[in-house]
C-alpha cells in the first residue's frame, strides 16, 4: 500500500535567495489558448461563490473566475455578457471569465450560448472526471469550437486521468477528488487522494496540458506547496467564501454576527435547490463569516504566494517547481508550524 501526502505533511526547504523585493517575482500562469494569468488563482464554480461580481474582482487581481451551470444557459449568458459590458479591459489585469458546463442534457446547445455571449474558456464540471460522457464531451466541444476554446475538465486524481483528459481534448484539468472544505466525497464514497499528493502524481504528465489543484488548499502556503508540486494553478471555493462579491445576501444573526452561505455543489441542499431532489449527497452547507470585500483577501494571499517564492529564491512557478525541496513533517512539526501561543497554557 502507498502512502500518499497531504498539504499537511509536508513543508518546503528555505534556501538561498538574491531576491530584493518581492516585485522582482513573477507568479503569472500561462494556460494556453489566451488564458494567461498574472495572479495563478482561479473561483471555483459554485453557486456560493462565482457570479458575474466575483469574476469581475478575480480579473482585477489577475486571476479569473468560473460562472457555474446551475442556473438556466440563458441566466449563465447573460452573466457572461454582463462581464464584457462592465468595463472596459483596461481596468482588468486579466479580460478572461469562465463557464462551467455539464455532460448531459442541453450541454452543447448551453456551450454554444455561452460562445455566443462571449466567453471563450469552458469547464468541463463533473466531480468525477476521468469518465466515458466527459470523453464524449470534451470530444464534441473540440470538434464543434476548434480551438478557439480553452477547455478545462475533471476532477481527476491519477496521472491516467489526467493524460486521458488531455488526450479527450482538455487544455487544462482539475486535479483533486474530495479534499475541498464542504466535500464529503472521501467520506460517503472510500475514494480519492490527499490533495498534495495528487498533484505530485498528475504532475508527471507528458502531454501539453495544464495542471489546475482544486480542493484541499486551506491557505497560501498551501498554494505555494502546491504550485511547488507540479500546479500551473489553482481552484479555491472556501478561501473566497463570506466576502462582498460572492452570491447571496449578507445575513446577521442574533447576536449581531454577519455571515453569508457556503455550500458545496453535491450538497443536499444546492441538489434539491437546482434539481427538485437529491440523490447521493457529497457535500454539506453551511455559514461563514461575513469578511468584506474580497479585493483584501486576495492581496493578503498574493503576498503569501511571492513571500514563498522568494524563501526558495525562485522569481517565476517555473523556477519554483525546479528549486523545491519538500520534507515530511510529524504531527509535532505541524503542531509548531501554527501560531501555537493562541493555546499555550501559561
Amino acid at each position: 500500500m502507498n502512502r500518499a501526502l497531504s498539504y499537511d505533511d509536508v513543508l518546503l526547504v528555505p534556501q538561498y535567495s538574491n531576491i530584493h523585493s518581492r516585485s522582482e517575482i513573477d507568479i503569472g500562469a500561462d494556460l494556453g489558448k489566451s488564458l494567461k494569468l498574472s495572479l495563478p488563482i482561479i473561483a471555483s464554480p459554485m453557486d456560493t461563490i462565482t457570479s458575474t461580481n466575483m469574476s469581475r474582482a478575480m480579473s482585477i487581481a489577475g486571476g479569473t473566475g468560473v460562472i457555474h451551470r446551475y442556473n438556466t444557459p440563458r441566466t449563465q449568458s447573460e452573466q457572461i455578457a454582463q462581464f464584457y459590458a462592465q468595463e472596459e479591459p483596461e481596468t482588468k489585469r486579466n479580460n478572461v471569465i469562465g463557464a462551467a458546463i455539464g455532460v448531459n442534457g442541453d450541454y452543447m446547445d448551453r456551450a454554444q450560448q455561452l460562445f455566443d455571449a462571449g466567453t471563450r474558456f469552458f469547464c468541463v464540471d463533473v466531480a468525477h472526471g476521468h469518465h466515458v460522457m466527459v470523453k464524449d464531451a470534451l470530444q464534441e466541444l473540440r470538434r464543434q469550437f476548434g480551438d478557439f476554446v480553452h477547455i478545462m475538465a475533471g476532477n481527476v486524481a491519477t496521472l491516467q486521468g489526467v493524460n486521458d483528459l488531455a488526450d479527450w481534448g482538455a487544455d487544462s484539468v482539475r486535479c483533486n477528488i474530495g479534499g475541498g472544505s464542504i466535500c464529503s466525497t472521501r467520506i460517503q464514497t472510500g475514494h480519492g487522494l490527499p490533495g498534495l499528493q495528487t498533484i505530485f502524481e498528475c504532475a508527471k504528465t507528458d502531454r501539453d496540458v495544464k495542471i489546475i489543484a482544486d480542493g484541499g488548499i486551506k491557505n497560501s502556503g498551501d498554494m505555494v506547496k502546491a504550485l511547488a508540486a507540479g500546479a500551473d494553478a489553482v481552484m479555491v471555493g472556501s478561501l473566497l467564501s463570506g466576502t462582498n462579491e460572492t452570491p447571496g445576501p449578507l445575513q446577521r444573526s442574533p447576536d449581531g454576527t454577519q455571515w453569508k452561505s457556503y455550500r458545496g455543489m453535491a450538497s443536499k441542499e444546492a441538489q434539491v435547490e437546482w434539481r427538485g431532489k437529491y440523490s447521493s449527497f457529497e457535500g454539506v452547507a453551511t455559514r461563514v463569516p461575513y469578511r468584506g470585500p474580497v479585493a483584501a483577501v486576495l492581496e493578503d494571499i498574493e503576498r503569501g504566494i511571492r513571500s514563498g517564492l522568494s524563501y526558495s529564491g525562485a522569481r517565476t512557478i517555473t523556477e519554483l517547481q525546479a528549486k523545491a525541496q519538500f520534507v515530511r513533517q510529524t504531527t509535532s512539526g505541524l503542531s509548531e508550524s501554527r501560531t501555537h501561543i493562541l493555546s499555550r497554557s501559561w
